[in-house]
């Protein structure tokens, strides 16, 4: 039994050996045709803002860019001969999210009372708001090397909306009801009210990506992309925000090049 269990851990050896070998031919071979593959982990920093800012919005209190984590694996395309210029593509898993209070005034809002109820109208006075997205992404990119190092890159992105919270509270003020001369509905000493507009949030997005890589080694990465998001992120026929909404983050981290 024991020589058994000594020629069968023999075979798998020699199996792993020749999988890593066939590996590394392949990669090699695609590389010698242009094709080089990597793997990326980052986060994301940044937030969900209309621009510009419209006079509503008073004032922000505080901003948390929460932990926004992102895994992607792409495929670059060298051309020509220098190989200088190349496409990008992929498949990247995200999160976009932040934590804000702010001040406003006279700002729109459909609010959930205790009983159930939705009541709409202009709130002033200060909303917290919680927004956390996953998406699913596709970036088709441009791409140049400067040096034998370094890269940059910039095209479109195009998302599909997995998972969406966009949710959160108002306090310390009053509800206008239907309109900014409405009955007046306050919110003091403490009391809040919800809403929550997850619901409403578009599914598919579309942006601009620009950034830049540095092979910091011969297969570690270290990059850097912005990715500016260009269509609303709420649906067309949502008009409880009466502005648009663009998701605008930093993308930070580290790939690994095969």
């Amino acid at each position: 039994m024991k020589r058994y269990t000594i020629f069968l851990v023999i075979v798998l050896s020699s199996l792993n050996l020749l999988a890593q070998t066939n590996r590394t031919k392949t990669l090699a071979n695609a590389a010698l045709h242009g094709w080089e593959y990597e793997i990326k982990a980052g986060f994301n920093i940044g937030g969900t803002a209309p621009l510009p800012f419209p006079e509503e919005i008073r004032s922000i209190d505080n901003y948390n860019p929460t932990l926004s984590i992102t895994i992607e694996g792409n495929m670059t395309k060298w051309l020509g001969e220098q190989k200088r210029w190349g496409i990008i593509t992929g498949l990247r898993l995200e999160n976009k999210g932040m934590r804000t209070k702010a001040t406003v005034k006279n700002y729109s809002m459909e609010i959930i009372g205790d009983d159930g109820n939705r009541l709409k109208g202009n709130w002033t006075g200060g909303v917290r708001t919680k927004v956390q997205n996953s998406y699913l992404t596709i970036p088709v990119l441009a791409a140049y090397k400067i040096s034998p190092r370094v890269n940059i890159k910039a095209g479109p992105y195009f998302s599909y909306l997995m998972d969406g919270d966009f949710s959160g509270h108002v306090y310390e003020g009053y509800l206008r009801e239907n309109s900014p001369t409405g009955d007046k509905i306050n919110f003091n000493n403490g009391a809040i009210a919800t809403y929550d507009f997850s619901s409403d949030l578009r599914k598919f997005q579309w942006g601009a990506q620009a950034g830049i890589d540095w092979k910091a080694f011969k297969h570690l990465k270290v990059y850097a992309d912005v990715n500016w998001g260009l269509n609303d992120i709420f649906e067309k026929d949502f008009n409880t925000i009466t502005f648009a909404m663009y998701p605008i983050f930093l993308n930070i981290g580290f790939g690994y090049a095969f």
